[in-house]
């Protein structure tokens, strides 16, 4: 045991030593081209900024800071990042192979924040330096807001929101923090004060709060489109509407919904999957595509459709970007997270719970040993043409949970790809919209009914609901559930 486990290190050791290859073009208009899916309602991919226009954008990668509550920062802090000034947040000429690589990725990871969302407003930095700000806020067992950062800039110290580490950091039991994995903490009350304008992470000139909270998800060539009622909505409903969509572990992001969220997807593991997002709404080819999507979720998403273009022309810009160095050290540091060891392995039902999983036809999908065939279903209701289908490797069944993500937002695939079930045991929240939250649920045949209260995400203003679709296991006796649950979280 002790040879075996000193071989691993020595293989993981003599990985980090190696050099990288050079790194890849971020936006290249070349891997752009058949990048995206086609969104189904329209038949068409979406469009993308032009390559030199993107490039054309000033860089902006600063070193952040983090945010103590009052009371908990270490002697002297407030006075250092006054002084410290701008600092770039990876340094290239001093990364000499890939171990290099993936530490400044964990600090983009950590550290990156987004830059729409920077504010030098004096009543806004008090806020967060005042006491009674965080009277109902827990800290981190450190002190510090989960959420925000403090930026050194030329013009001042800033307060912004982290980035990936805002939705991909989840708070374990132990009290450890587990990078990569869905977060699970409620956001900081400054969240308001940074982001007023809700899913968008760009600024958008000319519109009211309201405006931009339409602009965000709304979907016009959907007839009927659910998103239309928020330009009259009153701030109450708005607000619950938040609350709903995006209570932690959910995010109803830019393009996505809060009447049909999304749960936050695991990282852990990404470097096998062969799609982004729920709806597979593009392809992961290597770490370019990973680089160029955490370029568009954070400031370079055109937000063109076909004929329609959600941006006006004062907002469709790109008013910074990140270096190719950045983003490549952040997908090399990506690829690397591990899952964390698993404390659910000496259930003896493990044994019998995979058998059942083998005898229920479910590694037809969730094919050992990555438990996903890396393929997509189809959304209920949904035909896809050839063209929509080239390139993609798509089943010809849907498995009928609820198409709406899939067939009425701007992520609308008409898709869904076959998640891989390794780390369910910690992740939280199961089936895209993340309706469940427990192992149980999803072999609850209960749930198929509308007097169901499901214990995840519930539109607003509704109490019970049926979680339809996904019905294998349904059929179980209460043995076999347990034993299959029991494998399950084995994985």
């Amino acid at each position: 045991m002790r040879q075996a486990a000193f071989l691993c290190l020595l293989a993981a050791t003599v990985l980090l030593a190696q050099e990288v290859g050079p790194v890849p073009r971020t936006w290249s208009g070349k891997d752009l081209a058949d990048w995206a899916t086609p969104i189904a309602a329209l038949n068409t991919r979406p469009g993308h900024f032009p390559e030199a226009e993107y490039y054309r954008a000033t860089v902006e990668d600063l070193r952040t800071y983090p945010v103590y509550v009052p009371g908990r920062e270490p002697a002297g802090y407030w006075e250092m990042l006054q002084k410290v000034g701008p600092k770039p947040l990876v340094e290239p000429a001093g990364l000499k192979n890939e171990g290099d690589w993936v530490e400044a990725g964990k600090r983009v990871f950590e550290e990156y924040d987004i830059p729409g969302f920077r504010t030098v407003d004096p009543k806004v930095i008090e806020k967060a330096r005042t006491t009674a700000t965080y009277a109902r806020f827990k800290p981190r067992e450190d002190g510090t807001v989960h959420d925000l950062r403090w930026v050194p800039t030329s013009k001042g110290v800033a307060l912004s929101l982290v980035n990936c580490a805002e939705c991909h950091i989840r708070a374990m039991p132990d009290g450890s923090l587990l990078r990569g994995a869905p977060a699970n903490e409620p956001p900081s009350p400054l969240l308001g004060d940074l982001a007023p304008w809700g899913a968008s992470p760009i600024p958008l000139p000319g519109d009211s709060p309201v405006l931009a909270i339409w602009r965000s998800w709304a979907v016009p060539w959907i007839k009927d489109d659910v998103h239309e009622q928020i330009k009259t909505m009153p701030p109450q409903q708005l607000g619950q509407l938040f609350g709903t969509g995006g209570a932690p572990g959910l995010f109803p992001r830019w393009n996505g919904s809060a009447f049909y969220t999304t749960k936050i997807p695991d990282l852990i593991g990404f470097k096998d999957r062969k799609y982004i997002d729920h709806t597979a709404t593009h392809k992961h080819r290597g770490p370019g595509d990973l680089m160029r999507y955490a370029a568009l979720v954070t400031y370079s998403d055109s937000s063109d459709f076909g004929p329609h273009q959600m941006l006006t022309d004062s907002q469709r810009r790109i008013a910074s970007r990140s270096a190719d160095e950045t983003l490549y050290a952040l997908a090399l540091y990506i690829y690397s997270l591990k899952p964390p060891a698993n404390p659910n392995l000496s259930d003896n039902r493990i044994a019998a719970g995979q058998k059942i999983f083998q005898r229920e036809g479910c590694v037809a999908c969730h094919t050992p040993p990555l438990y996903t065939n890396n393929r997509l279903t189809l959304a209920a209701g949904f035909t896809p043409t050839r063209e929509a289908m080239q390139g993609l490797d798509v089943m010809q069944i849907s498995v009928g949970t609820d198409p709406n993500l899939a067939l009425k937002t701007r992520k609308g695939t008409g898709f869904y790809k076959v998640p891989s079930l390794k780390g369910v045991w910690y992740r939280g929240r199961y089936l895209h919209d993340g309706a469940l939250t427990k192992l149980e649920e999803m072999f609850d045949p209960a749930r198929l009914t509308d007097s169901y209260v499901p214990s995840g995400f519930r539109p607003v203003g509704m109490t019970t609901r049926a979680v339809t679709g996904h019905e294998f296991g349904l059929k179980l006796s209460d043995e076999e559930r347990n034993a299959l649950i029991a494998f399950l979280r084995s994985l």
